[in-house]
């Protein structure tokens, strides 16, 4: 008895230290109030500080220890567990390398408090991390996990400086991330029962986000950052399988990302600088994911092809012709078949001095790429390559696969001079009136935005993608349908 008297006295006196936080953090940043109050605490021995996004999972003397050393270092790591989830981290593929996703989301993370610059969050390790982080910050823009990941799998890190990374950012346990689902039942349920009994006054939080769960192995360190752990290579006690879905936690963790973005965007006025990078980071991860071999198909035409019908074939006639007359069928497959795939196409390139030539040649090749694919082209087909800066450089016309092929091998890029967008669509226009294009569906415009729209919509659909690294919002036409790609999605 007097142990487990002890046990929920140091569960108790956690709980007093995550809710001093969690309200902490509320009065300095009301704008994260909901946020905030997602979790549903849930003591664990060994487990550090962690979530899954709907449990918080905390070991009673790690928390107490911690906030002894140091005060403001469970504040800290509380705003880091939250924006964890708020940018969604917990939610990625299981092939993803878990070491270097692990350390971008936690420089993502500990670099956006540091731009807070808020006395509740301030502890010894920001400190330690400046150097670091400014090292990155110059390369990596926006400075989010996803670009961060990129950056040091191209680069490749030392195990021994991956490990010092790790400890130097690291905030929160996040086994939680990596447990596949079916195996994710929380932890050991008396605790979470005496939890719930003792956490009356937080018992009410909205429970809602997303269950994944993490594997880490990194030995201890002496030289760790005060209030947090080493990661641990441990299971979860399988017992209370929360109450919500991946999914449905996912779905709620982006509903709330998208209404502190909302919030955000009048709060930076007030706010300055702070409110702007989180709000950026936010709009960043929120915005919307284009498939661009999906699009393409928006530009496609009815026709026919040889392919055998399946749909119109009548499987009863054709068996019983075989059965009565011994292989001999009443009814053949049609050997035609009518599907939508692209016959006439326009594809414009902004080879203006701003546009990166690389990159040009990456869009063509994966337009071609898609293109080229036999279920997207006719036999026959009218595509047009058109270079242009403030001028038409050249008009490669496109009929087959393999004047596509050479194409590819031979292209060279023109022009590097201003950019005008209008002479590409004067020049569609004649070639419409010339009887060239007879069945135009679209134009597909590849520029960095920059440049003389025309006045007036055309006759065809038209397109504008933009590589968009920097997450920027260029201007369009209201007639024109933007598309914003990043350069590692071609």
């Amino acid at each position: 008895m007097d142990k487990d008297f002890e046990n929920e006295k140091l569960n108790r006196l956690a709980e007093d230290v995550l809710n001093l936080a969690k309200n902490t953090l509320t009065v300095n940043f009301r704008f994260l109030d909901i946020a905030l109050g997602q979790f549903e605490y849930a003591p664990q021995p060994d487990a550090d500080i962690a979530t899954d996004g709907f449990y918080l999972y905390y070991d009673p003397c790690f928390v107490l220890s911690g906030y002894k050393e140091e005060k403001d270092a469970m504040t800290r790591n509380y705003m880091h567990l939250v924006l964890h989830c708020i940018y969604r981290h917990m939610f990625v593929n299981q092939n993803i390398d878990q070491d270097y996703w692990d350390l971008a989301c936690d420089m993502a993370v500990e670099n956006t408090i540091n731009e807070m610059n808020s006395p509740s969050c301030s502890c010894s390790r920001q400190y330690r991390q400046l150097s670091e982080l400014e090292k990155l910050t110059d390369k990596v823009k926006p400075f989010t996990a996803e670009k961060i990941y990129r950056y040091l799998l191209r680069k490749g890190l030392s195990p021994e400086r991956l490990h010092r990374l790790r400890m130097l950012f690291m905030g929160d346990n996040h086994e939680p991330w990596y447990v596949p689902e079916e195996n994710l039942m929380g932890y050991d349920s008396d605790s979470s029962d005496n939890n719930n009994k003792n956490d009356s006054s937080d018992s009410s939080d909205e429970n809602q986000d997303d269950p994944n769960e993490d594997s880490q192995n990194t030995p201890s360190d002496s030289d760790m950052p005060q209030g947090q752990n080493t990661p641990k290579n441990q299971q979860l006690s399988p017992v209370t399988k929360p109450n919500m879905s991946k999914a449905e936690r996912e779905q709620n963790w982006k509903d709330i990302s998208e209404k502190l973005q909302m919030d955000l965007e009048t709060f930076a006025q007030k706010r300055g600088d702070f409110a702007g990078n989180l709000s950026q980071s936010i709009g960043a991860l929120n915005r919307e994911k284009y498939d661009y071999s999906e699009f393409l198909k928006k530009f496609s035409v009815l026709g026919e092809a040889i392919q055998i019908n399946d749909d119109e074939f009548d499987h009863i006639f054709y068996t019983y012709g075989l059965s009565l007359y011994e292989k001999m069928p009443l009814i053949e497959p049609l050997e035609y078949k009518e599907v939508k795939r692209i016959r006439e196409f326009v594809i414009a390139i902004d080879t203006s001095g701003s546009v990166s030539g690389p990159l040009v040649r990456k869009f063509i090749e994966k337009t071609y790429n898609i293109l080229k694919q036999r279920e997207n082209f006719f036999t026959k087909i009218n595509i047009h390559i058109i270079q242009c800066d403030c001028a038409i450089q050249e008009d490669k016309k496109i009929t087959s696969q393999e004047e596509f092929d050479d194409y590819m091998e031979e292209m060279e890029l023109h022009g590097f001079g201003g950019t005008d967008f209008r002479p590409v669509f004067a020049y569609v226009d004649e070639l419409i009136r010339s009887k060239e294009l007879t069945n135009l569906k679209g134009l597909i415009y590849f520029t960095d935005g920059f440049g003389i729209f025309p006045a007036q919509k055309p006759k065809y659909d038209t397109a504008f993608v933009f590589i968009d690294d920097e997450y920027n919002q260029p201007e369009v036409p209201v007639w024109a349908i933007r598309i914003l790609l990043q350069s590692e999605d071609i």
